[in-house]
């Protein structure tokens, strides 16, 4: 196997808070050893702030190197980040300014894409491979340099290129800068990092998938929690993440699905939970039992430690949406242990699981959570100026040349919104053609706002149907949608039934949105605009639409530069399931998108 190597971080902080250990956020002064000031910025566009200091500091002295690591018995060399699985956490306040000096020291091409930050003024450092940049080569570097003003609570970070984020990724924690809650403060912060581990090679993975048409990817071996995969695997117990605790305390779990391709119950035995914020965006309080989270999503949870003295398992197992997909998948269970100061070592209490199927337990969740009205806040526009309805799911593609074992008569599996393929480039990113004038040749900007044609999208028999067969063909394309600055867009998507069902949880680079509705079957405006909540609708920035069914959701398009929505199942981007929106600029100075860095990777 090729071996792996890592890449090495600083962060610029905009005040004088000393740098904070990754795991716990406690001041380190190894973390401090090199600061140094590099500068002032102000802070043109938020009024009542100062002005204040970079500060940057390397996150991790540790020397660069190739990680070997054991898991299920098995000694394996991965990509991974100052030599962490996962990689380091990296603790911020509201307002920063954060410097990521990026080296690829590995044999493969990389980038690093801030799940959830916004990006604003900063979209050359978005990370999506060709979309916002051209992807960093081995042995070159880039600086990744944003500002997180105006968002508090859990993001991540991860490699946007290949399947290189099953093991490249880390949280990325925004506290809020006046050190306040809009809820009870809790006694310790945990971030739970949910994953999917592979004794294979995950890059060989994708590339048989490609090559054979089949498109999806051999199902994972185990499931992680914080890197390790946990007891209930019969082999090398000893991986186990364990969390000490004290009784009476509240502890905030910062939870992240880094997961590659599957959608999470998580449950903790003998405990319930208080869902406090999702994407980073404050929620009314919601009380339950179980965390419902597919991939790229974050929820913020409280758990208060009121149960008997004793350890307890946390537990991570697959929501199985598909209902007509392929029937195999990964239906292990990863666990953590809980385990209270004075508890003896008596065996740990398993959480009852829901069903690998329990749609109507994953739909509760989605549904009853609401955002948390506050002063300064965005409220949801009632109005929208762009209106699309999107079909979004699998359908069928003409094999590629490339792709020698594809059966060529049948074709390749593929995805879509509105029956297109998203082809990503190969000789300049979108943002930077966009920039230079050089769209034309790039893509083409006639993205569809609505499918081709309208059907019952969720029945079955649209696989059999032979009047529907043009629909499951799609055609590939770097079709992009163009929206004027600060417009309100509008989007219903539409799952459809092609191949299979399943949900898909799409993810929108460069923006936050209100979702407004969901449900099941084929969406019908009469009914479902009755349902939208304009009040207080939950924001995020990845929505799991339903399988067999639909969401809605609107967000306000005042962020210039170019900006991927996809699904996060990773296995369905190179599929085609992803699309784009070029955003102009407005014609104040914060409204226009900037020049890119000096040190911009080239093609």
């Amino acid at each position: 196997m090729a071996a792996r190597g890592q890449m090495m971080a600083r962060l610029a902080r905009r005040d004088s808070d000393r740098p904070r250990d990754a795991a716990t956020g406690h001041v380190t002064p190894r973390a401090a050893r090199r600061r140094r000031e590099i500068g002032k910025k102000g802070d043109a566009g938020r009024s009542g702030k100062k002005e204040g200091l970079e500060r940057e500091w390397l996150t991790s002295p540790e020397k660069v190197r190739n990680l070997t690591v054991s898991r299920l018995c098995e000694r394996r060399v991965i990509t991974a980040v100052n030599g962490k699985l996962p990689g380091p956490t990296i603790w911020v306040r509201e307002g920063d300014t954060l410097l990521v000096h990026v080296v690829n020291l590995s044999p493969y091409d990389i980038t690093i894409h801030w799940h959830g930050v916004l990006q604003k003024q900063s979209g050359w450092a978005d990370g999506p491979n060709m979309i916002t940049q051209c992807p960093i080569r081995p042995g070159g570097s880039y600086t990744y340099r944003f500002n997180v003003s105006g968002q508090e609570g859990t993001l991540w970070w991860h490699a946007h290129t290949s399947f290189l984020r099953a093991t490249v990724h880390g949280a990325l924690i925004i506290r809020p800068r006046n050190h306040s809650f809009p809820f009870r403060q809790p006694h310790r912060q945990v971030p739970i990092l949910l994953g999917e581990w592979w004794n294979a090679d995950v890059g060989d993975l994708e590339k048989q998938a490609f090559l054979t048409g089949g498109g999806i990817v051999n199902i994972s071996n185990a499931f992680t929690i914080n890197g390790k995969p946990g007891h209930l695997y019969t082999r090398c117990k000893n991986h186990t993440y364990k969390l000490e605790v004290v009784a009476g305390k509240t502890y905030l779990l910062r939870i992240i699905n880094s997961a590659v391709n599957s959608e999470l119950f998580f449950k903790i035995a003998g405990h319930a939970f208080t869902v406090v914020a999702v994407d980073a965006s404050y929620t009314k309080p919601y009380d339950t039992d179980v965390v419902v989270i597919a991939p790229g999503q974050t929820v913020d949870a409280l758990m208060v430690t009121d149960a008997p003295s004793a350890r307890y398992y946390m537990a991570s197992q697959p929501y199985f949406s598909s209902l007509n997909g392929p029937p195999s998948f990964d239906s292990t269970t990863a666990t953590a242990i809980v385990r209270y100061a004075d508890a003896d070592d008596a065996p740990p209490e398993m959480p009852r699981m829901p069903a690998f199927n329990d749609t109507p337990t994953a739909h509760r969740f989605y549904t009853n959570l609401t955002g948390l009205r506050r002063p300064g806040t965005p409220t949801v526009p009632l109005e929208a100026e762009e209106h699309m309805f999107v079909t979004v799911g699998l359908g069928v593609l003409a094999c590629e040349p490339t792709q020698v074992v594809c059966n060529r008569s049948r074709g390749t599996l593929g995805a879509s919104m509105n029956n297109v393929s998203f082809r990503f480039p190969t000789s300049m990113s979108l943002l930077e053609a966009h920039f230079s004038g050089f769209h034309e040749a790039e893509y083409q900007p006639d993205f569809p706002d609505h499918p081709p044609a309208m059907f019952d999208f969720t029945n079955n028999s649209l696989n059999t149907d032979p009047r529907l067969a043009p629909l499951l063909h799609t055609q590939r394309g770097t079709k992009v949608k163009k929206v004027k600055y600060n417009a309100t867009v509008e989007m219903v998507l539409q799952n459809t039934a092609f191949v299979g069902t399943e949900n898909h949880p799409l993810h929108l680079h460069g923006f936050n949105f209100f979702v407004l509705a969901q449900g099941f079957g084929n969406y019908n405006a009469t009914t479902a605009r009755s349902r939208y909540n304009l009040v207080d609708p939950q924001v995020r920035n990845t929505i799991g639409v339903p399988a067999g069914g639909w969401a809605v959701i609107r967000f306000v398009a005042n962020n210039p530069g170019v900006w991927i929505m996809h699904c996060h199942l990773e296995q369905h981007v190179p599929l085609g399931l992803a699309t784009v929106f070029v955003v102009e600029d407005g014609t104040t100075p914060d409204s226009i998108l900037p020049p890119p860095p000096p040190d911009f990777p080239a093609c």
